[in-house]
């Protein structure tokens, strides 16, 4: 159900880091060291972006280690602005950038539930309804989800976290290789949501190192290499792209 308008428009993005230079010989040569620019250098992580995704698209993003997905999907999220360019997304996010991403280890999952609600902007509004989409959408029992999510396994955050993000239906959704941590029933699971939520009219950004995985769930998708888009097209396209970069017969 793909409509006519962009939902996420890219135009020239450069996302500059400040790192550090060299490391420190002591500790009093840290603590001297704050507000020095000296000690830092701007190192660009994304330069001459270019990408258009339409709305109810499943768009997938692969790559090398280091490529800047991570980071493309962080500036989309809206937690860091581009240095150079511009970044428009229209719509409702629900960002899953990482393992733990966006969960506070120190609160229950409940809290957790809670907190991320009021930060995408629902508000307390049909609690009860989200609360029971929670509960069988993770399989968590109540005792697990009374607990600190510090506590939690990598299974079991993986679980929550996919479980509050799509729990109110959102109008974008960000994935980042979270599904490889499930079991396969748990991906199963998560796939039959995507689906959903792509039928549904959300758009969909699947960032992930598994060729096989976006041409199961995505329309199109882009390959990045150094920290640009090097290639955009069909699935089929894309991965004789990222092939050939891997150095892997077709």
């Amino acid at each position: 159900m793909m409509g006519t308008g962009p939902m996420i428009e890219l135009n020239a993005v450069a996302v500059d880091y400040l790192v550090q230079r060299h490391g420190f010989r002591s500790i009093k040569a840290y603590l001297t060291s704050f507000g020095s620019e000296r000690l830092l250098e701007r190192k660009r992580i994304l330069h001459d972006v270019h990408l258009s995704i339409s709305r109810g698209e499943c768009f997938g993003i692969i790559g090398r280690n280091g490529s800047g997905k991570s980071t493309l999907l962080r500036l989309l999220a809206g937690i860091m602005e581009p240095t150079e360019g511009s970044a428009r997304i229209h719509g409702r996010v629900a960002p899953m950038l990482a393992l733990g991403v966006g969960l506070e280890p120190e609160l229950s999952g409940w809290e957790n539930v809670r907190l991320c609600r009021l930060l995408m902007g629902h508000g307390t509004g049909d609690e009860s309804g989200v609360n029971d989409y929670v509960r069988t959408f993770s399989g968590l029992t109540e005792k697990e989800l009374s607990m600190q999510v510090k506590r939690f396994s990598t299974g079991m955050m993986a679980r929550l976290g996919f479980a509050i993000a799509t729990a109110t239906d959102p109008e974008i959704l960000l994935i980042d290789e979270v599904l490889a941590v499930g079991d396969v029933a748990f991906q199963q699971q998560c796939y039959q949501r995507i689906g959903e939520l792509k039928h549904g009219g959300c758009t969909i950004v699947f960032v992930t190192h598994f060729l096989s995985e976006i041409q199961r769930i995505c329309d199109r998708a882009a390959c990045m290499e150094n920290g640009t888009i090097v290639k955009v097209g069909s699935t089929h396209e894309v991965g004789v792209h990222y092939h050939g970069l891997l150095g892997i017969p077709v």
